[in-house]
């Protein structure tokens, strides 16, 4: 099987990614970007997109994400829909296969974001991005004044809830545990300030038909199951990074990849941008500055070793 050069290959075509392979284009790289799916990643579950800077009014995640891969297409980057199945270094070049083809490049993005855990019940999936949502900042403002339930009892879940506690008067906070196991100081913000707390209970179903209007509710000590009205369900139950390619690289205890400031792994030539990524904030604007640094970055990278094999 052939293998086809490029010199600058992007696995992810989220944010970053996309991003990454605009200013990779721009600057002279000859750049692929490959995705299992059409691409947009996390981008395509938002109903409204209001706080990305420049674009206004709001659209949605799905304009957005189109908007921008004819934008990096505009730019020369290609993108081709594969599953990568391996990876592998062999001296400066990186080989990048997928089943049916082999792709060779001078540095390598990993951009393959994570994936929100979810709770698997009936009318999550059907009701995401119609008040079911997994980020706070993005679509809190949507639900002022709104009834709030938050599912969750980590850092992640009290944090939001408390910042949701700020929009709303009317915030639920359902915990499958007897208590929260959030850091003591973020769980005692939630206790004090408000937030309804509903312990040794699971969501067993999000009932609406184009929008959230309750929550079906079982209590896992009496197995009572009561319904709760709601406008908005937001789930923190943990988000799973998308590392199976690249299992060998560090990770942080959540299982993120670490980099340096230029999003450079231990390996030289191998950049981790986006979602996947060791972080403590975790937007589409991140995201794309993690593409654009990873890009520069690869691009010096590139001409140094360009230079030095000449």
């Amino acid at each position: 099987m052939d293998s086809q050069s490029f010199d600058y290959i992007i696995i992810g075509a989220g944010a970053a990614g996309l991003t990454s392979g605009q200013y990779g284009s721009r600057a002279g790289l000859k750049t692929l970007i490959i995705d299992s799916s059409s691409g947009g990643g996390q981008a395509l579950q938002i109903a409204e997109l209001e706080n990305y800077p420049g674009v206004y009014p709001s659209v949605s995640g799905a304009a957005f994400s189109s908007g921008m891969i004819e934008q990096t297409n505009s730019f020369g980057t290609k993108i081709i829909q594969a599953q990568v199945t391996s990876i592998d270094k062999v001296k400066d070049s990186f080989v990048v296969k997928t089943k049916n083809e082999t792709f060779t490049s001078y540095a390598l993005l990993i951009a393959t974001g994570a994936k929100h855990n979810t709770l698997n019940v009936p009318g999550e999936k059907e009701l995401s991005g119609l008040g079911v949502s997994y980020c706070a900042t993005c679509d809190g403002p949507f639900f002022k004044g709104k009834k709030i339930i938050v599912v969750g009892g980590g850092d992640s879940a009290c944090a939001e809830a408390a910042y949701l506690s700020t929009l709303s008067p009317e915030v639920t906070l359902i915990h499958r545990k007897a208590k929260l196991r959030a850091q003591k100081a973020v769980a005692d913000k939630v206790l004090k300030s408000g937030i309804t707390t509903r312990f040794n209970s699971e969501i067993t179903a999000i009932n609406g038909t184009n929008k959230v209007v309750s929550v079906t509710v079982k209590n896992n000590k009496t197995d009572e199951i009561t319904e709760i009205p709601a406008d908005a369900v937001f789930i923190f139950i943990g988000t799973t990074p998308c590392v199976d390619l690249v299992e060998m690289l560090p990770k942080d205890e959540g299982g993120y990849l670490l980099t340096d400031e230029c999003m450079q792994t231990i390996i030289p030539g191998l950049y981790v941008a986006g979602d996947v990524r060791a972080k403590s904030f975790r937007q589409i604007v991140t995201a794309a500055a993690d593409g654009a640094i990873a890009a520069f970055h690869a691009s010096k990278y590139i001409h140094d070793l360009k230079l030095k094999n000449s």
